[in-house]
């Protein structure tokens, strides 16, 4: 561990997480941000759904742990809600459990201090003509897997809504992301991931809720003091 202490955002999730440090991702541009002020921890599994990281959740986030993290930016269910296969394997998480999955994982996090804030990312749409692209051009199970931006648009209502009984702070990407007429092309590089145009939406979607957030201390990177003299 090196010094002076800051804040710790981690950020937790699937590959949207995972890739969120390539390419201009939203990880990175968050970074960039808030350099001098905050470490920001990347725990992303790609390909996981709200089933794996609630068997780690604990793991990730011990409730011992010296320092605890002051924001914590959660995304799963993309891969939940990927159509289920014939048999039994995949990534899929029936709509009831992914609810109370996340549910259990939002207790958990705020559980580790009264310091520790929380934002869920629910989840965005897809290009399915160019997901279903690049899943020809695979084989074996992850081509027969379906993916459908009716089912994404359920697992994300269902995202938001349990945020608001839990009184969480959640960014609504289904709604973010298809705001530019062209966000199919904009926003991803192959339908479902984004592209750095479409991760400097989800930075300026954080930006908002934090700078919105009456918690004390703000965590909005104007707020927080900068390491060290400039020069």
């Amino acid at each position: 561990m090196v010094g002076p202490n800051r804040p710790l955002f981690v950020l937790f999730g699937s590959s949207i997480v995972q890739f969120s440090f390539s390419n201009g991702g939203w990880g990175s541009i968050l970074a960039d941000i808030y350099a001098r002020k905050v470490d920001i921890l990347l725990r992303g599994y790609a390909g996981w759904n709200s089933r794996q990281a609630l068997q780690v959740v604990q793991q990730v986030f011990p409730k011992n742990a010296a320092v605890q993290p002051s924001l914590v930016i959660v995304y799963f269910g993309g891969n939940d809600s990927v159509g289920p296969h014939p048999s039994g394997l995949g990534p899929h998480v029936p709509l009831p459990e992914y609810i109370e999955n996340m549910t259990r994982i939002g207790n958990h996090l705020k559980s580790l201090s009264e310091k520790t804030r929380i934002i869920f990312l629910s989840c965005p749409p897809i290009d399915e003509e160019k997901s279903r692209q690049i899943k020809s051009q695979t084989s074996g199970l992850f081509s027969e897997l379906v993916r459908t931006n009716e089912s994404c648009r359920r697992y994300s209502e269902a995202c938001i809504e349990l945020c608001k009984e839990m009184d969480l702070k959640v960014i609504d990407l289904w709604t973010a992301i298809q705001k530019r007429d062209d966000w199919k092309t904009a926003c991803f590089i192959d339908g479902v991931h984004f592209s750095s145009y479409g991760s400097k939406i989800v930075v300026e979607e954080i930006l908002k809720v934090l700078d919105e957030a009456e918690w004390e201390p703000s965590l909005h990177w104007e707020s927080l003091p900068t390491e060290f003299a400039e020069y």
